[in-house]
């Protein structure tokens, strides 16, 4: 069984842990609505750390920082997994992230993370993501 989740107003720290831990116990997850997700602090300085490190990868070999909502979201993702296990590769390789609903989920049934956030200052990755591509 698949389960579609909806991260629209979720922190993305909070939503990505709650997905590892899913995606651990052997789930398949699709991500939808990613650019909605929320980073919380003040947002110059949430750009000035991101920007630093799309910055340290100007190479050919990388480090390489993502610049679209749904990349930045699966590499939190796959932050909080095992990755140089075998499991984690295993369970990374079960998630999918997508940029608003594509039609094929549109008729599941959604789990929404998060209703409100309840923060004063945060950034959508959707904001951060255009940052990062000026």
């Amino acid at each position: 069984m698949v389960a579609v989740i909806d991260t629209s107003n979720a922190p993305m720290g909070r939503a990505a842990s709650l997905i590892a831990q899913r995606l651990l116990k052997g789930e398949k997850i699709i991500v939808v609505n990613s650019e909605k997700a929320i980073i919380s602090g003040r947002k110059k300085e949430i750009k000035k750390r991101y920007k630093a490190k799309r910055d340290i990868g100007t190479s050919r070999k990388g480090p390489f920082a993502f610049r679209t909502p749904d990349r930045i979201l699966k590499k939190t993702i796959r932050g909080m997994l095992p990755y140089q296990q075998a499991k984690g590769r295993k369970a990374f390789k079960n998630l999918k992230t997508y940029i608003g609903i594509p039609e094929e989920f549109q008729k599941e049934n959604i789990e929404i993370l998060w209703k409100k956030p309840k923060l004063e200052y945060f950034i959508t990755l959707e904001e951060l993501s255009k940052s990062l591509k000026t």
